[in-house]
């Protein structure tokens, strides 16, 4: 028998980070320092960083997504991202993939976000 590969009903859409991993917050600390150039609130807090994904030997998988798909920074944020995180002592390589599914949308920033742009 082969296992299906179609996610089982309510698995959530967005992968859960190691937040377990002793590195995890010194990385969302990292990505707090990259804003999105258009808008004065860290890429962090608006949502757009889904999963911090972090294996035994300190490989990062980052997965993010942008506001919107014509984002003029769109090739050069995920870089960004890398290059925040990669200095980190004990981060061995760091990886960061753009994905579009689900969507980005204005439900998944923080308050502080929210509060930051006028939301709240």
């Amino acid at each position: 028998m082969t296992e299906s590969t179609q996610p089982l009903e309510g698995t959530p859409l967005i992968a859960p980070s190691t937040t377990d991993h002793p590195l995890y917050e010194q990385i969302v600390e990292a990505c707090r320092s990259v804003y999105d150039p258009e808008i004065p609130v860290n890429i962090y807090e608006l949502g757009l960083i889904y999963t911090i994904d972090i294996n035994p030997e300190s490989e990062v998988h980052i997965k993010m997504s942008l506001t919107a798909p014509g984002c003029p920074v769109a090739g050069e944020m995920p870089g960004w991202v890398a290059d925040a995180v990669e200095p980190l002592p004990g981060v061995k390589t760091v990886d960061v993939e753009l994905v579009w599914e689900p969507p980005w949308g204005m439900d998944m920033m923080s308050d502080e976000a929210r509060l930051e742009l006028g939301f709240m």
